[in-house]
């Protein structure tokens, strides 16, 4: 089983650096895996955003290949080629390539699978790629590729060890995946200065919300515009909840970078916005006790899912299932979180990074009656359905492995 296998082969669950990486890429005669790059980092966000220019570039005619993690089912999930997951066959492929290719050289499990989407996409030759960094921007192996441009969707408090403790040395290792005299988009209206003064050293010209593009929310659509283009009445994204429209609105300044050589017609972006899917990502199940499930595992996440429950009335009360990793600030999630939930349950989680429900509810400050421990999330998901009348509401959260077993549970 190569997974199994990867995960044993390197002392290291995370070994931040590029020269081991680079230098099987170079064996493999790996370079840039489309002629157009778009690379996606930041702390919440990431994922949405690439299904938005996946869902807009596929929809212009664009062929599109397309990386991210980590995965919610399906290892597959993590690359597509033409809006296909890949199949195992190719993975296997890729696999054995880079095991022959590596030599004495050891590597982790996500710089495998980075290497194996960058030739999987590239033996499609699509007309563009778009990779999702899975840790931090400088360092991470997505990062051997140059971007055509750079978005960097969000920077908050998150992967405290590896990143740092703040947003100015987190937006440092971010902004490690500018490149010089390369358009990069920033998609909040504050920058940290680090991240500013990367662009600047680089002359990498940086267009951020608030300065170089704005959008507002109407009844049932949404506008944009920057300098030199402008959009009225645009669909609300498929995607639900109302951070979403920051993304959108991302996006759409990165599709105007690349306006010259990807052009995408209004048609196409108003298709692209009603299409889009990304599972785990503030979604609804319906039924007489509706389900939401949602991967937000930081405080800034679990700020933007309290939001986005305010603006969905319930009926009756909210049951919130909880698992995070032991590493995560649980006590900043549920103090996010504590004003729209009446009945908590806490969960384990297994592997290195797991934590108990018990341990969980210490370190978020939970104490009977409002909260209940179970042992994994599946027993969680089974006491909040025996609990809830119809009316309530049970929501999901802390890890994508929380969403995944949810997920699991309720198939």
């Amino acid at each position: 089983d190569w997974l199994a296998w990867q995960e044993t082969l390197h002392p290291n669950v995370i070994d931040m650096g590029l020269e081991r990486v680079a230098s099987v890429a170079s064996r493999m005669g790996l370079g840039r895996p489309a002629n157009t790059v778009i690379t996606v980092a930041g702390t919440n966000g990431k994922g949405s955003c690439v299904a938005l220019l996946e869902s807009i570039l596929d929809a212009a005619g664009y062929r599109v290949g397309v990386y991210s993690s980590p995965h919610l089912l399906r290892y597959n999930e993590r690359v597509r080629v033409y809006g296909q997951e890949v199949d195992d066959t190719a993975l296997c492929a890729a696999f054995d390539r880079i095991d022959q290719a590596r030599g004495a050289t050891s590597l982790t499990y996500f710089e495998f699978g980075t290497l194996a989407a960058l030739e999987i996409i590239a033996q499609a030759n699509p007309d563009v790629a778009v990779l999702e960094v899975g840790l931090g921007g400088r360092l991470d192996a997505v990062n051997i590729v140059d971007a055509d441009v750079a978005l960097i969707t969000s920077i908050d408090i998150d992967h405290i060890e590896w990143l740092g403790s703040d947003r100015e040395t987190i937006g440092r290792e971010k902004a490690g995946i500018l490149r010089p005299a390369t358009p990069a988009v920033y998609g909040e209206a504050d920058p940290p200065r680090s991240v500013l003064a990367q662009a600047e050293s680089l002359a990498a010209a940086l267009h951020y919300l608030e300065r170089d593009y704005r959008y507002s929310k109407a009844t049932d659509s949404w506008n944009w515009h920057s300098d030199s283009t402008s959009y009225a009445g645009l669909p609300l994204p498929a995607l639900p909840g109302v951070f979403q429209l920051q993304n959108a609105a991302a996006v759409l300044m990165v599709l105007e970078l690349l306006a010259p050589r990807l052009p995408v017609s209004v048609e196409a972006l108003h298709a692209g916005l009603r299409t889009v899917r990304l599972p785990g990502r503030f979604q609804v199940l319906p039924g007489q006790v509706e389900w939401i499930l949602d991967v937000a595992h930081n405080p800034h996440a679990a700020r933007a899912l309290a939001e986005a429950l305010r603006q969905r009335p319930c009926a009756g009360r909210t049951h919130l299932v909880l698992a995070m990793l032991a590493d995560k600030d649980a006590a900043g999630v549920c103090d996010a979180l504590r004003p729209v939930v009446d009945v908590w349950y806490c969960a384990g989680l297994t592997g290195a990074r797991g934590q108990s429900g018990a341990q969980l509810a210490a370190h978020a400050g939970l104490v009977e009656p409002e909260m209940t421990v179970h042992t994994d999330v599946a027993t969680a998901c089974a006491h909040a359905e025996a609990t809830a009348t119809a009316g309530d509401r049970i929501v999901v959260c802390g890890s994508f492995h929380t969403v995944s077993e949810a997920l699991q549970y309720k198939k």
